[in-house]
């Protein structure tokens, strides 16, 4: 008896078992398009190539507002390349990870989802590595890149143990939030098929967002990403605490550290949100 309740404490509980079993599927399927992605390198480099150009252009347009200005909302143009850089990062990790999702609208209408239904496999985890497209790497490059640049410049931050800690946990955390959007607006084209363009403004219209400084939008719209859609975590109000600025008004100091927290609850929001979705689903019938 002892015995067994003893293998029964060291059995994974369900929620782990789960998650393995689904990295365990994402790896798969992912490794199996990469392989296919690396059959032919040169065009692999040059899709690469293109993805780091492209979403550099990005950046370009700070550059040329910098030619014209000295600071922008207060910030200085090192300052505004952290921002840059830390949100481009964690928005590349994420739609490195889950870029796919968006499809997910297509496969609803078409109900090309069943195929994924009838595997015995995580469907949320074959949805996303399905087509993983590594040239995103290309997008990651180019924001560790500008982080990189912007650190370099940055000559008036005090840097202390918990400064540089901060940074790549705001990076990490930074990815989870971003990925648990992406989810939570996958789950929502389970009902809304065509409003992939809506789901993606809070993505890639929050990442655009997130890369200049808070004193350049209006407090209303500061507080909606503080306490309604929490993208603030993502770089601005830790990277406020590391860049020695306050935070904006009315929010507590301490939410520079609370990125990781919100990180997580973000992502079971997320994960109920994709179950409530697929017991909702219903099949076409094609």
């Amino acid at each position: 008896m002892a015995r067994a309740a003893g293998e029964a404490r060291s059995a994974p509980v369900p929620a782990v078992r789960a998650a393995a079993e689904a990295w365990r599927t994402y790896r798969m399927i992912a490794a199996m398009w990469i392989r296919s992605t690396m059959t032919y390198r040169s065009s692999f480099a040059l899709t690469l190539l293109s993805s780091f150009t492209v979403t550099f252009f990005d950046f370009v347009v700070i550059l040329l507002m910098f030619g014209q200005v000295e600071g922008l909302g207060g910030f200085a143009f090192a300052e505004v390349a952290f921002l840059y850089g830390t949100t481009a990062t964690s928005f590349g990790l994420a739609d490195l990870v889950m870029g796919s999702l968006p499809r997910m609208g297509k496969r609803v209408r078409d109900g090309s989802l069943d195929t994924f239904l009838l595997r015995p496999a995580p469907v949320l985890a074959q949805v996303a590595a399905d087509r993983f497209a590594l040239r995103r790497l290309g997008r990651v490059a180019q924001g560790l890149l500008v982080l990189g640049w912007g650190l370099v410049l940055l000559d008036g931050v005090v840097w202390t143990p918990l400064k540089v800690l901060l940074v790549p946990v705001m990076l990490l955390s930074g990815a989870l939030i971003f990925a648990a959007l992406m989810v939570a607006g996958a789950s929502a084209l389970f009902w809304l098929q065509d409003a992939a363009e809506v789901t993606n403004s809070f993505t890639y219209g929050g990442n655009t967002m997130l890369q200049y400084p808070p004193t350049i939008f209006a407090q209303d719209l500061v507080r909606g990403v503080v306490y309604v859609v929490p993208l603030a975590f993502v770089n601005w109000l830790p990277a406020l605490y590391v860049l020695g600025r306050p935070a904006p008004a009315g929010v507590p100091g301490w939410t520079a550290f609370a990125s990781p927290l919100v990180a997580v609850a973000c992502c079971a929001v997320a994960g109920r949100a994709w179950r409530t979705g697929l017991r909702a689903y219903r099949s076409t019938g094609s």
